[in-house]
């Protein structure tokens, strides 16, 4: 038993030196143009690294390279939601979605607008929600024992309701069904079947928000369309 134990410590104090050497080989294969090996070691990556967005960029990077724009796409999405603030990552997904008639930022609203909605990623937001909830209280505490608020109390309380709105909101986000066409074309259909009519198209790349399944197929919305319908689920990728 102590020999396993020995084992198991020594295993859990190198992982992290293996998991850097995976990371290396990965972007060596990338650099030498050897894409689809980069991507099952950057895959292999995610093992150790789940929610690295920079693990994720780089899979979206090999599927870009290799053609598939919207699996490429779907991980630049994946990558975005841990890292918004990041600029490479944001190009990218903009760019990869353009080519499929999407767009990152909707339609009437501003680009700083959308930047500042997700200047924060949402965990980032959430821990802020934390230390406010905390500092309003002890705030409001001290003002009780004085029995006067202070200003500050008043400035903490407004920016906890701000921020708490705005966690909200993401969250509403962070719950949606998103997922992204992968194959270069999918046929919207009016029911879960082929022998339904295709009522329309959407192009790999193309975001859909998926709200009911049956079988082998997805009822989706395309937010950008306006569009409702069903696509089969071996068209898409999900995020």
């Amino acid at each position: 038993m102590k020999r396993w134990l020995m084992l198991g410590t020594v295993l859990a104090l190198f992982s992290p030196i293996f998991a850097q050497e995976d990371l290396r080989q990965a972007e060596e294969l990338y650099r030498q143009g050897k894409f689809s090996a980069a991507l099952t070691s950057y895959e292999n990556c995610l093992k150790n690294y789940p929610k690295d967005p920079f693990v994720y960029y780089n899979i979206g990077n090999c599927y870009f390279k290799m053609g598939s724009k919207g699996l490429a796409a779907a991980n630049y999405y994946r990558a975005f939601r841990l890292a918004p603030r990041d600029a490479d990552i944001r190009h990218n997904l903009e760019l990869t979605l353009a080519a499929g008639g999407e767009r990152l930022v909707p339609a009437g609203v501003p680009v700083v607008l959308h930047k500042l909605f997700f200047g924060l990623s949402y965990n980032e937001l959430k821990g802020l929600v934390y230390i406010l909830f905390w500092l309003t209280c002890l705030l409001a505490w001290i003002g009780l024992l004085r029995r006067k608020l202070s200003y500050w109390t008043l400035v903490a309380c407004i920016g906890l309701t701000l921020c708490a709105g705005w966690l909200y909101a993401r969250g509403r986000l962070e719950q949606e069904n998103l997922a992204v066409i992968a194959s270069p074309s999918a046929e919207i259909r009016s029911g879960p079947g082929t022998n339904f009519p295709a009522s329309a198209s959407a192009a790999q790349g193309h975001l859909v928000t998926i709200q009911d399944e049956k079988d082998a197929w997805y009822q989706v919305i395309l937010p950008s369309q306006g569009l409702r319908g069903w696509i089969e689920k071996d068209t898409v990728e999900k995020i």
